[in-house]
């Protein structure tokens, strides 16, 4: 009879040798630490963003309709289609206040009825921070954009059924991020039995 298998060590932190800020402003601080990993090589500099906490939701009408939001990003050089997003504006927001804030803002659209999808990392290499997934249900216009005077958003508010189709068939791309609360709605619409959710073929 085989012994039974040794469990792995865990992997050990980092040892952090030396911290220094280059930048840092309301947005992004940038990091450059010194640090020694377990086997004892050194590495100088390790550079980590840290970012303020993001948010996103899946708001749906009670048409089976999802609001976008479409966006030029100027990391990519071109427009993207996402989730309304966005982070906490000041120290003391929690983040579903946020995000109710900035779906108004973007789109024009709230709604009463707001639900915690999860969260998770956003990048776990190189930033600290999470990104928390919301779900609006019954979402309705309730006034116009109310956008930051560097912000040019055009909201849409497509059929579920074809924006499933689109993002199936390669004709739309959202960020990785919010395909992630795209899962978290699944999880969350069969453990809720919801028939709104279920109809939407999670």
């Amino acid at each position: 009879m085989s012994a039974p298998p040794k469990q792995a060590a865990a992997i050990e932190p980092w040892q952090v040798l030396d911290t220094k800020y280059s930048y840092r402003d309301r947005w992004l601080a940038v990091r450059s630490d010194t640090v020694r990993v377990p086997n004892g090589t050194v590495l100088s500099p390790y550079h980590t963003l840290e970012f303020p906490e993001w948010v996103c939701a899946i708001a749906l009408t009670d048409r089976r309709e999802i609001i976008l939001v479409e966006e030029y990003r100027h990391g990519v050089g071109r427009p993207s289609f996402e989730l309304p997003s966005g982070a906490p504006d000041e120290e003391g927001e929690d983040v579903l206040s946020a995000m109710k804030r900035e779906l108004q803002e973007e789109t024009g659209f709230g709604s009463r009825e707001w639900h915690a999808l999860g969260s998770s990392t956003a990048n776990t290499a190189r930033q600290n921070n999470r990104v928390h997934s919301f779900l609006a249900l019954d979402a309705e216009r309730l006034s116009d954009q109310n956008l930051d005077p560097g912000e040019i958003i055009r909201a849409h508010v497509l059929p579920w059924e074809k924006f499933l189709a689109d993002l199936d068939e390669g004709r739309l791309e959202i960020p990785g991020l919010h395909l992630t609360a795209l899962w978290q709605l699944r999880s969350f619409a069969r453990k809720s039995g919801d028939p709104r959710l279920l109809a939407l073929g999670l």
